[in-house]
């Protein structure tokens, strides 16, 4: 069963915990809450879903919470498999509640690796919804919208597992791929942006491992500079 979810939360730091939370399972209904955070929700996150203080203020913690168990139900069974975008943020957000997602696929992650020449410019969730023209009724940045285009983005990536004759288990691949570094194709910004990482001067390379990295950006630095001759 897949069970797609998003969490919106107080900031984006190791100390921050989620305000809001919304789950669909595969064919079922939506679950969206708003929980007292414990902590104040900063400006930089109310400019983004919206969510003030004054919002949360009175509602429940969100462990202890009917939602919370029932999410820990869900998330025990060993069928299941959450699906979110960016989802190491979610599931770090999860486990600080005393949720452990057994099983887990990243579309962020899938993006990246299904464009193989690096044509999508961009994979925030918002950014594939309208690049790949899905038709959906979602308010942005809203834990409930936000669960709405992903299961929208990832239909539409399943497919393209679905329909690869060359794979035995075409989920286990995508928690795979989602568990893993994965290689980008074209530099995403600065100077070179939109270059292939095979152009790209030694170098430059070495200067972006100086630099802070996502995983997959990192690993893919480091794989160039494997294939690039030093000097």
């Amino acid at each position: 069963m897949f069970l797609f979810l998003d969490t919106e939360t107080t900031g984006t730091g190791p100390e921050d915990r989620l305000c809001q939370i919304a789950f669909k399972p595969e064919g079922g209904a939506a679950v969206c809450k708003l929980f007292n955070p414990g902590m104040p929700i900063s400006v930089d996150a109310m400019t983004i879903h919206h969510i003030t203080n004054k919002m949360v203020q009175g509602k429940p913690f969100f462990r202890g919470s009917e939602t919370h168990t029932h999410l820990q139900n869900l998330t025990g069974n060993e069928r299941t498999v959450i699906v979110a975008h960016n989802a190491r943020f979610d599931v770090d957000m999860l486990i600080k509640e005393g949720i452990y997602p057994r099983r887990v696929i990243c579309t962020f992650k899938l993006a990246r690796y299904l464009d193989k020449n690096g044509v999508i410019p961009k994979y925030n969730l918002q950014y594939l919804r309208y690049f790949l023209e899905l038709e959906i009724e979602a308010t942005p940045h809203n834990a409930l919208g936000d669960i709405l285009v992903l299961e929208g983005v990832f239909n539409r990536m399943n497919t393209k597992f679905q329909e690869n004759g060359k794979l035995e288990d075409p989920v286990q691949e995508m928690i795979r791929i989602s568990s893993n570094p994965v290689l980008i194709p074209r530099m995403p910004s600065g100077k070179h942006k939109g270059a292939l990482f095979s152009e790209l001067p030694r170098d430059y390379l070495e200067w972006l491992l100086t630099t802070e990295l996502d995983e997959d950006m990192a690993y893919t630095v480091k794989k160039h500079l494997e294939r690039v001759p030093g000097e």
